[in-house]
Formats: C-alpha cells, sequence, structure tokens
C-alpha cells in the first residue's frame, strides 16, 4: 500500500488523465470521472459497496483506456468503510489519494458549496484533487492497523470498565452501604462474586450464613470463610437500605456485575493481545525505555502517530496530535495563547497522564524540567502542557532514529520548549 512521503506532501494532479472523486458509503459509492480540464465525463455513477460493486467501478474506469497508474482517485477517510474499496483499487493498481474529511469540508466551504449530497461530495473530492491543494492522508500499515484496532477498543472497554463500577458503587449506597466495611472494593473479583448471587442486603441476609460461606469457599477459599460470611450477615441484618424498587435494584446490580466481569476479562484477552504485538515491535521497546511511559500510553503513541518518518519535522509531529500553541488576536486585542488541541485527543489525554506521573518521580528528568519551568514563573498548567510537548517530542525521535532513550538529553535544545 503507498503512502505520502510526507504528511505536507500536496497531490499535484497534473500528468493524470482522469482524476475520480468517490464518495463512499456503508452500503453504496458514488464515483465521479473528471478530465484534467476539470470537465466531469457524464454523470456521477452510483454502485454497491461490495465486491461487485468493486468489479463495476473497475469496469468502468478500464474502459477510459488507460494505465490504473494514470487515473487519480480520492476518497474520504470515513471509518472502515472504505478500506475494502481501499485494498481493491491499490491492488489493481491505481493511483490513490486517501482525503480527511476537514479538507473536503474546508474546500466546500470556501468555495460556497453549502448543498451536500453524496453525489455532490463525490464532485468535491475530485475537484479538490484537481485543485492540487489535496495533501494525501496517511494510511498505517499492518503493525499500526493493529494497534489501532488494540488501543481503541481497549479505551472503549476501560470506560465502560468505569462506568460500570461507578454504577455499582451508586447501587450499594441504597441496597448495601455495609458491604465495603467487609470488601473495600466491592468491584473486586470476590466482591463481585458474591453481589452477583446476593445482590444486596436482603438478599444476604435471607440467604443464611451457611449458603454465604459456601459461596465465599467457592471463590477464595483461602482468603474467606464462616467468619467473613458471619461479619456479612451482621451487617446485612442491621443495614441501614432503604428498601425501595429493591427487587429491581437488586437485579440491576447483578446484572451490572456480570457486565463488569466480561468486560474485565475482555480487557485481559487485550492486554495479551497487546503484549503480544509488543515482543515483536521494536518500537515500542525503544519506547519502553522512558520510564514515565506505561504499557497503555506506549500503545497509544504507536497507534496513534503511526509512522513518524513521514513528519519532514518534529514539530509536524507536535501539530499532528493538537500540543501546538495557538493565538488568536485582532488589532491590538489579543487573546490568551492555548493548544490548538487538533488531531488525537488520545495522544493528549495519555501524556497528560505520563506528564503528571513523572510529577511524582523524584528522578524524572521531565519533572525536572517541569520544576524548572515553573521556577521561570510558567504558570503549573503552562508548565504541565510543555512537559506533554517534550514527551511527544522525545517519542516521535526515539521512533524515527532508533537510538537508545538518554534522560540527560530531555531538556537539551529547544525541542519542547515553551513558547508564550
Amino acid at each position: 500500500m503507498s503512502t505520502s512521503p510526507s504528511v505536507s506532501s500536496p497531490v499535484d494532479p497534473t500528468g493524470f488523465a482522469y482524476v475520480v472523486g468517490i464518495d463512499v458509503g456503508s452500503e453504496q459509492l458514488v464515483y465521479t470521472i473528471c478530465q484534467p480540464d476539470k470537465r466531469p465525463l457524464g454523470k456521477p455513477s452510483e454502485v454497491g459497496n461490495d465486491r461487485a460493486g468493486f468489479g463495476q467501478l473497475d469496469a468502468a474506469l478500464t474502459a477510459l483506456g488507460v494505465e490504473p497508474t494514470r487515473i487519480l482517485i480520492g476518497l474520504e477517510a470515513t471509518s472502515r468503510y472504505n478500506e475494502n474499496l481501499y485494498q481493491f483499487l491499490a491492488g489493481r493498481g491505481y493511483t490513490l489519494c486517501l482525503l480527511h474529511p476537514r479538507q473536503t469540508h474546508q474546500f466546500a466551504e470556501q468555495r460556497g458549496l453549502r448543498a451536500k449530497t453524496d453525489r455532490l461530495d463525490a464532485g468535491t473530492i475530485a475537484r479538490v484533487l484537481l485543485s492540487g491543494e489535496a495533501r494525501v492522508g496517511y494510511v498505517p500499515d499492518e503493525l499500526i492497523a493493529t494497534y489501532r484496532e488494540l488501543e481503541r477498543l481497549h479505551g472503549q472497554l476501560t470506560a465502560e470498565s468505569a462506568r460500570y463500577q461507578n454504577e455499582i458503587h451508586a447501587l450499594l449506597v441504597v441496597l448495601f452501604p455495609e458491604f465495603t466495611q467487609v470488601f473495600a472494593d466491592p468491584c473486586g473479583a470476590t466482591a463481585l462474586g458474591v453481589l452477583k448471587r446476593y445482590p444486596g442486603a436482603a438478599a444476604l441476609a435471607a440467604a443464611g450464613v451457611e449458603a454465604v460461606t459456601t459461596t465465599l469457599r467457592d471463590l477464595a477459599p483461602r482468603r474467606y470463610g464462616r467468619p467473613t460470611a458471619q461479619e456479612l450477615g451482621r451487617l446485612a441484618s442491621q443495614s441501614a437500605a432503604s428498601g425501595v424498587a429493591t427487587t429491581a435494584r437488586a437485579l440491576a446490580l447483578k446484572v451490572l456485575c456480570d457486565q463488569l466481569e466480561h468486560t474485565l476479562a475482555n480487557l485481559a484477552q487485550l492486554d495479551q493481545e497487546l503484549d503480544r504485538v509488543f515482543d515483536g515491535d521494536d518500537g515500542a521497546t525503544t519506547l519502553s525505555n522512558v520510564p514515565e511511559f506505561g504499557r497503555q500510553t506506549i500503545a497509544v503513541l504507536r497507534a496513534e502517530l503511526g509512522d513518524v518518518t513521514r513528519f519532514r519535522r518534529i514539530e509536524q509531529a507536535v501539530a499532528y496530535v493538537g500540543l501546538d500553541l495557538q493565538v488568536r488576536q485582532s488589532g491590538k486585542w489579543k487573546g490568551q495563547v492555548k493548544l490548538s488541541k487538533r488531531g488525537s485527543g488520545r495522544v493528549r489525554a495519555v501524556l497528560y497522564l505520563a506528564a503528571l506521573r513523572s510529577l511524582t518521580r523524584q528522578d524524572s528528568p521531565f519533572a525536572a524540567y517541569y520544576h524548572r519551568l515553573v521556577a521561570r514563573c510558567l504558570k503549573g498548567c503552562e508548565a504541565l502542557m510543555a512537559v506533554m510537548r517534550k514527551m511527544l517530542v522525545i517519542a516521535a525521535y526515539l521512533l524515527r532514529t532508533g537510538e537508545d532513550y538518554d534522560p540527560t538529553r530531555v531538556a537539551a535544545g529547544p525541542a519542547g520548549s515553551p513558547q508564550r
């Protein structure tokens, strides 16, 4: 699969016999063929987003009578809907350009193209290519695509896990508030097993000590037994539970515990697969030498940054994840300097946490960098953003060069230094 040599390289439409814009939907494709002088070759056509539709599109392009390499095809990066078509067209030898939706949106706005339909969108994509302003989007290779699938699903399941845990805590407040006197973490493995069987003080009191003892010995025979069951029974019989909607709430608690168990099991499975990918990835090994970078930070950096050699300058990687500074001013008015926050919010989130963690490490060069900036009267939040940028610069540099991490060089040079 071909990729652009740089995120800043524009697509030169000269030299191509035809330019094709394709609007990709979940079930249908709409394409329009234009000549170099921007005249459309007939009306936009619609085919299915499936193998048969790909064949019809290929037949229409073959009928143009030129080599596939002389046909420039543009598609928007629309989730996964374009992937099968992209791979098919790449295999046929066409010259492809994957466009970020923001490019076509801004192009249409600048030219006053406010109407939006699939047929018009296909024409707009073709016009973006013909304008010479199009910039090729990044198409990840197998390793980066694997990271993206695993890391993004891991993020979703982690968020679900946190939501389930919050709801379990909230339900226990009204079903069995004393439960945490025995199990400090009601979302631990043994606690979840108990709550699934006895969701609330009423259910546990009704079950009796013997039944609860058996359950505890099944769940954790070396840690819990009859004394724990007796304590739970005592607390349940004296519980301050409200008694309102007990049946419905008990069912909700049982379902949530079950959901959390499944989610945690799936997260463990993803962790194992990420470990396997890490073992075969030199880039992950390089980043793991930075103590402030945990496994999840590394996974996000590998997934979202992708091939860093496509950035001509490190500053482009900084801008790519929205850690560049943006100033708004008009005449004598000067607004606040803020992060642009474009690009991947996932990278910013993990770098923010990594920067905070670094402040707890006495030997961290990033913490020393932070304190030096604060000593120069930089605000704490601004110094933290500078640390995030510094971390990103270091990560991009290590991935680009493959060099060993040298903590003494963290604060060397202007890279990542704050701009005011």
